[in-house]
């Protein structure tokens, strides 16, 4: 069963920065996505930001310009760079690897990291 681990939450001030991780436990060698998505209090989860294996990304309309998301594929991790963050922005953020095969495309999620920005 793959594991996916988040670290990198806390509680910044507004106008400032913060980096996420997610770390999957094991290599994939199939065409995959990781990405991030965030679920603000009594609101729906929303898509934050995605990468390919490949390199190709994806975000949200609040986050472009703001968050950039990368990733170590030698280390099974992808990252989201944070910024100039807003009061607005506090949420629980949920990083996912989803791989791509013939017959479905499994998704394993982390437990969420808590994002809180004060202003």
């Amino acid at each position: 069963q793959v594991q996916v681990v988040e670290s990198g939450g806390g509680v910044v001030e507004s106008g400032g920065s913060l980096r996420l991780s997610c770390t999957a436990s094991t290599t994939i060698s199939k065409t995959n996505v990781m990405g991030w998505y965030r679920q603000p209090p009594e609101y729906p989860r929303e898509k934050v930001a995605s990468i390919t294996n490949t390199g190709y990304t994806d975000y949200g309309n609040f986050a472009r310009g703001r968050f950039t998301i990368s990733r170590d594929n030698a280390k099974n991790t992808v990252y989201l760079q944070m910024n100039n963050l807003k009061s607005d922005d506090t949420a629980t953020y949920y990083c996912y690897l989803r791989i791509i095969t013939e017959i479905g495309q499994p998704t394993y999620w982390g437990q969420g990291a808590q994002v809180t920005v004060s202003s």
